[in-house]
């Protein structure tokens, strides 16, 4: 990502700050290089700050024997070695600033943006300095995608989508050919087609049969996976990108049957988990098209209230869908009013998944579509699940 300084500088001044005030010690903070345009292969093995300014000049501080730490960035530069200049520097590099933003959210309710310690959110407070969060931040440079990686999102969509297809397909012949099959064998297989395919994930997929499918986050492990039969219930869900710079994530999840007729406890569950999603798709779509400012929990209430009436509040222990970006639980607002209550506007340029889910003792069920929201329009970028697969 290129550093966008006058950008910075005009959504600093939007949202009444004096500044945004980056900092970081042996990549603690991967957000701070993306929005900086930092090296990636460069690990620092000192504390470095980077002060952008509202109507100033940046100004770094660096460690002398890492003088040139921030030798990319504008800005002047001041430097440190012991303890006592380090924070007779920092002093007075922040006496120039009242109001900062930081990589901080109050009380941790945004992990993904909270990358800052407590001890160093203390010394610029010591400071007399109002910090910040900087998650709406965040979003505008680091939540918003390129047209370039929009497209890569849909190229990783098309690829993900076949390899899904091909393995529900491929499934079914082992099993009707009688041979064994566990869910380490489909998780294998997805990898393989994964490498075929240039895509790249950080870790999964998750594939999981009959009451593992009722534990959101099972991962089978090699030695440990349970058998597939004829007869089981099997979840899919496939998570990864491009293996191209700067590419971002397609995820999807859908549910299968081993047989030619699903049974009714299945579908019934089904049902409701669809319409659950539908219903906060429907709550995108009409805020996007009546130009509505839309927050992150209210998609979440909407699928949820879904779920809730049909009596399977309880069985419902997640947020609705996260952020996507270059991680795949990217930087930008979650659908989310459960594990926490997400605030933040849904910007245009941004995506996130929609993966209401309600998980019984015996099975569980999610169905999972990605959104993208532009300047007038929303779409769901890949295929959408809307009867269970018969294998």
């Amino acid at each position: 990502m290129k550093f966008e300084l006058k950008r910075i500088q005009q959504a600093l001044e939007q949202e009444g700050l004096d500044g945004w005030l980056f900092v970081d010690h042996h990549r603690r903070d991967p957000l701070a290089y993306r929005i900086l345009g930092l090296p990636s292969e460069w690990t620092p093995t000192r504390r470095w700050y980077y002060l952008v300014r509202r109507s100033d000049e940046p100004i770094k501080l660096v460690h002398r024997i890492e003088a040139q730490a921030l030798a990319s960035l504008p800005g002047m530069t001041l430097q440190y070695a012991s303890w006592v200049e380090h924070v007779d520097q920092l002093s007075w590099m922040l006496s120039t600033v009242r109001r900062v933003a930081m990589q901080y959210s109050p009380r941790c309710e945004i992990p993904y943006v909270a990358n800052v310690d407590a001890g160093t959110v203390e010394l610029v407070r010591s400071f007399g300095v109002e910090v910040c969060s900087s998650a709406d931040l965040v979003q505008l440079f680091e939540a918003r995608w390129t047209p370039a990686q929009l497209a890569s999102h849909l190229e990783a969509a098309r690829r993900i989508d076949r390899i899904r297809r091909e393995t529900f397909v491929w499934l079914g012949n082992v099993l009707r050919q009688g041979q064994p099959l566990t869910e380490w064998d489909v998780k294998c297989h997805v990898l393989e087609a994964f490498a075929r395919e240039r895509l790249r994930t950080d870790h999964g997929p998750i594939v999981a049969a009959d009451d593992n499918t009722a534990d959101p986050h099972y991962e089978p492990q090699a030695g440990r996976a349970r058998r597939i039969r004829p007869g089981s219930w099997v979840l899919l869900d496939l998570w990864a990108k491009l293996d191209e710079p700067e590419s971002v994530y397609y995820d999807t999840t859908w549910t299968a049957y081993c047989g030619a007729t699903v049974p009714d406890a299945y579908l019934q569950v089904f049902d409701v988990v669809v319409r659950a999603r539908d219903a906060a798709l429907t709550l995108v779509e009409q805020a996007v098209n009546s130009g509505r400012l839309l927050r992150g929990y209210e998609i979440d209430d909407a699928a949820r209230a879904v779920i809730r009436e049909a009596g399977y509040g309880e069985r419902f222990p997640h947020r609705t869908g996260h952020s996507l970006g270059q991680d795949v639980h990217g930087a930008g607002a979650n659908a989310d009013n459960w594990e926490t209550h997400d605030e933040r506007r849904i910007l245009p340029g941004t995506a996130f998944t929609i993966e209401p889910g309600v998980y019984l003792e015996t099975f569980g069920v999610r169905s999972e579509v990605d959104v993208y929201v532009g300047e007038d329009r929303m779409m769901v970028t890949g295929e959408v699940q809307r009867e269970p697969v018969r294998i």
